[in-house]
């Protein structure tokens, strides 16, 4: 009988098949309709108040110069500077992740904000209260009070995105309010972008503007799987989010401490470029190099030396700057870890246990003896020396706003090759040099300028009273 059916079957003419060149775009199109119908009543503006009264030079609030990067200085300037008697003025965009009133969005859109205002879908209007920030991450936490539960949207999981999946960006791009833009997920785990210390980020083409900044990332099921953070100006379609899992860790802490506590080891590091990995007795690009240990700190106490390379953390291998600073931040203060470290040419364990990561001003304090100037520094590699045609000094990575080195005029980016007629011959040089200063009293420093060109100044630093 079964091969009586089999033989039917066979000879048995195909059903006429009916083809509906639109059904599968219909079908994206009501997939893409339903996302913005569930999360558009959670995307929320905001608007803020500066801290500062305007001046004629600009708002006296305005996000991070680096953000001028990525945003473009024609949209940057448009959208936040503005005339001294303006008044507020919409920064960005946020997403309410809980009915209570909790609402993610960046760091930046409320940076230095003196008062916030959030305004709903249905035009409601409410002033936020601060919950905490995170500058490392470009995250913040703001809460709004309402007498009912508010639209929320649903956090999903970013651990496992795939390259080429959809991707859905909702935000108030320009102040054109609730804008919903398409794409896909073009590359995961991105590092570098310059943003932030802590960077994993989701890069898409879904059109991310000045505006944006704030909004839901969202999959076809409507979930949020990152917030919205910048763009390359000079680059169509890249743009980047934050990961929804960090943003869910920082949240929790922020809501539950108000700030975010972090693994630290203590130490200045770099990347083992090609010509440091010979030297250092590893393979190209495996681990980082300890250039820095700071006084009294976790690694110090467990012996770690400058020199050292770090090429694993616990059980996994460490390739790149930015991975040893994430993993360690992941890890509670207190845990003890075992780092792989590579010295003399030969590999050793070194079993440490980690501090809690310092709070900006304190980790200035730590640094070292140039800290009092509001500046940190690092050797010139091999790299920066060759393309410069420079023998010896320090390159400048860090510039504390406001401080002595800032009023100076000092940038990121900045080699100051000597102190006062004496050359700088390394970071250590260096600190001896302004060790001896005392306070009140001012040094003249001879600076190459790599962002101008490679023109050099003189500054004058003058170190401050205690």
């Amino acid at each position: 009988m079964i091969l009586v059916l089999l033989a039917l079957f066979l000879v048995a003419p195909a059903p006429a098949q009916t083809h509906d060149p639109t059904g599968i775009l219909r079908a994206m199109e009501d997939a893409f309709a339903s996302v913005a119908d569930h999360a558009m009543p959670a995307v929320v503006n905001v608007t803020t108040t500066p801290r500062k009264t305007p001046t004629a030079g600009g708002s006296g609030h305005e996000p991070s110069e680096r953000f001028r990067e990525f945003f473009g200085p024609e949209f940057y300037d448009r959208f936040f500077k503005r005339a001294p008697r303006e008044e507020a003025r919409a920064s960005g965009s946020g997403v309410i992740v809980d009915p209570t009133g909790y609402i993610l969005t960046n760091n930046h859109v409320i940076e230095g904000a003196a008062e916030i205002s959030v305004r709903l879908s249905d035009a409601r209007k409410f002033t936020a209260r601060l919950v905490g920030h995170d500058p490392k991450t470009d995250l913040a936490v703001l809460k709004i009070e309402a007498a009912a539960p508010l639209p929320a949207a649903e956090l999903g999981d970013s651990d496992h995105l795939r390259v080429g999946q959809w991707a859905i960006a909702i935000g108030n791009p320009f102040g054109l309010d609730r804008t919903v833009t398409v794409g896909i997920v073009s590359a995961t785990a991105r590092t570098r972008v310059g943003v932030a210390t802590y960077e994993s980020f989701i890069q898409t083409d879904a059109s991310i503007n000045p505006g944006n900044s704030g909004g839901p990332l969202l999959n076809l099921d409507g979930q949020v799987i990152g917030i919205n953070t910048a763009i390359v100006a000079s680059g169509q379609g890249i743009g980047f989010s934050i990961p929804v899992n960090m943003a869910k860790e920082v949240m929790q802490q922020l809501i539950t401490r108000g700030h975010v506590v972090r693994g630290w080891l203590g130490i200045v590091i770099q990347d083992v470029t090609d010509d440091l990995a010979t030297s250092f007795g590893v393979t190209a690009r495996e681990g980082v190099l300890v250039t820095d240990v700071m006084k009294a700190g976790p690694a110090e106490t467990a012996g770690l030396r400058p020199g050292d390379v770090i090429t694993e953390l616990a059980d996994g291998k460490i390739t790149e700057v930015p991975d040893l600073q994430k993993r360690v931040a992941a890890h509670a203060p207190g845990e003890s870890v075992t780092l792989t470290v590579v010295r003399d040419r030969k590999p050793m364990a070194v079993r440490i246990t980690l501090g809690e990561m310092p709070s900006e001003e304190a980790l200035v304090v730590a640094i070292g003896a140039e800290s009092s100037w509001g500046l940190s520094v690092e050797a010139v590699g091999p790299a920066l020396a060759g393309r410069l045609d420079i023998a010896r000094g320090v390159v400048v990575t860090e510039v504390v706003p406001e401080g002595p080195a800032a009023k100076a005029g000092l940038r990121a980016g900045d080699v100051v090759l000597n102190v006062n007629r004496e050359e700088v011959a390394d970071v250590a040089s260096f600190r001896q040099l302004l060790a001896v200063v005392k306070p009140g009293e001012s040094v003249r420093l001879y600076v190459h300028r790599t962002t101008e060109g490679g023109v050099k100044e003189y500054l004058v630093l003058e170190k401050p009273a205690p």
